[in-house]
């Protein structure tokens, strides 16, 4: 194999591709980027069996093959290249790699130990504006969860897909984060859960200037997203994800309007006395024209308030100061109506018209309550 190719995109689609080379494998071909010679492009791969990511560049092509080299040896050495163009040549698993006046020999690994990348045939096809898809995500990731102490299955943002309407679903046991946007598919209904290291990769490829859509492919246990001539191809959770639908309250006792950046502000200024999240609630008072905003550790005490717009009864509530900041945080509304049963039920953070998003957080038990 030899190619000869512009050194700052070979360093920027090694940079993007080793993020699926596996850090915890300690299987060299799959610590590892394939390199693959067609006629005239140059394929880059990396995969750990549950992640991958591919992309193709137009490249001059002296000898099709293929190489499996180290991804930190490679990305280390063409990140230091200063010349414009880099040559990359093998013979049998020995390489060579030419720039200007630097030449590296390093061993390589055969291709033939390569795994074979999942592929989705016959899958469900979607395209998705990067921007909506963008703006979708970062207000429903947050609510995912990190770890698989309640459920493997939890780690992963939910898509449900039906009659023209996408809606992604983000939960952790505390909190709870529902995303809704029209898009164009008249297909079957179908839901699939994506994990969540998956979709924050895609996060880092998304172009919100590109005019460019994301063509989406599902199969049963993989789904692969085209975006800005990338592949990026993921296993798909499996598991019972709880009725999001069926979690949302009924009754709601109380309703506050209140401008959304003076909420978090009020909030935030209470967290320089909050020792520890589970240990230190913030008390939230809800009750005529304000937001009453309180907590006390052993470094002290605040009370903060802000304006709000309470009509129903008056309540008293705890949380969990990062839970509901996040929601907060995560609305792309000036303003948003909070609906409450009471102290002891979740809240519902939305906008003041529509249901484009929806956030629900469980309650802190506040000590008075018996």
């Amino acid at each position: 194999m030899k190619f000869i190719c512009n050194t700052k995109e070979l360093n920027t689609a090694c940079n993007n591709v080793i993020r699926a080379v596996s850090a915890k494998v300690t299987i060299p071909t799959i610590e590892g980027i394939l390199m693959e010679c067609g006629s005239d492009t140059l394929s880059l791969t990396g995969y750990d069996f549950e992640f991958g990511i591919n992309t193709v560049l137009n490249v001059e092509v002296e000898e099709a093959g293929a190489i499996v080299i180290n991804a930190k040896v490679l990305c280390d050495i063409i990140r230091k290249l200063e010349d414009e163009t880099v040559t990359v040549e093998t013979n049998g698993t020995s390489v060579s790699i030419l720039s200007g006046a630097a030449k590296y020999n390093i061993t390589g690994i055969d291709s033939n130990e390569y795994p074979e990348l999942p592929s989705v045939n016959g899958g469900y096809p979607l395209e998705l504006d990067q921007r909506v898809l963008q703006s979708m995500i970062m207000q429903t990731v947050f609510a995912v969860a990190d770890t698989e102490s309640n459920k493997p299955v939890y780690t992963g943002l939910k898509f449900d897909i039906d009659d023209n309407l996408l809606t992604l679903v983000g939960v952790d046991g505390y909190r709870l984060a529902i995303r809704k946007e029209a898009v164009n598919y008249s297909g079957e209904a179908h839901t699939f859960i994506v994990p969540k290291k998956t979709i924050k990769e895609l996060i880092k490829l998304i172009n919100i200037e590109s005019e460019k859509p994301i063509s989406v492919s599902v199969g049963k246990r993989h789904i692969i997203f085209d975006v800005e001539g990338y592949s990026i191809i993921s296993r798909l959770l499996e598991g019972e994800f709880i009725d999001y639908k069926a979690a949302l309250p009924r009754t709601i006792n109380t309703t506050v309007l209140i401008n959304t950046n003076d909420a978090i502000k009020c909030i935030d200024r209470t967290l320089p006395v909050i020792e520890n999240n589970q240990k230190n609630p913030i008390r939230c008072l809800f009750d005529g024209d304000e937001m009453r905003v309180s907590t006390v550790s052993s470094v002290g005490r605040v009370v903060d308030r802000t304006h709000a717009s309470t009509s129903g009864e008056r309540v008293e509530i705890g949380f969990n100061s990062k839970y509901i900041l996040d929601a907060l945080s995560s609305a792309d509304t000036d303003e948003v109506r909070i609906e409450l049963a009471g102290p002891v039920s979740p809240v519902k953070i939305m906008p003041i018209e529509g249901e484009s998003f929806l956030f629900l957080v469980l309650p802190m038990r506040l000590k008075n309550e018996g």
